[in-house]
């Protein structure tokens, strides 16, 4: 692996925004998800009458 030169030391490449990317966006859509999944089991656990805890 080769180190950066002393001129683009500190500084972003080309290629890197520094900005969100893919990945920032579907971490965002599997948590959507998850609290929507999370929400949808309260909604049926409460058609049972479940009560937790007890």
């Amino acid at each position: 692996m080769s180190t950066r030169s002393s001129k683009t030391k500190g500084k972003a490449s080309a290629g890197e925004s520094g900005g969100p990317d893919i990945y920032v966006g579907l971490l965002f859509v599997s948590l959507t998800a998850l609290a929507i999944g999370i929400a949808f089991l309260v909604m049926e656990l409460n058609a049972y009458n479940f009560e937790l805890g007890g």
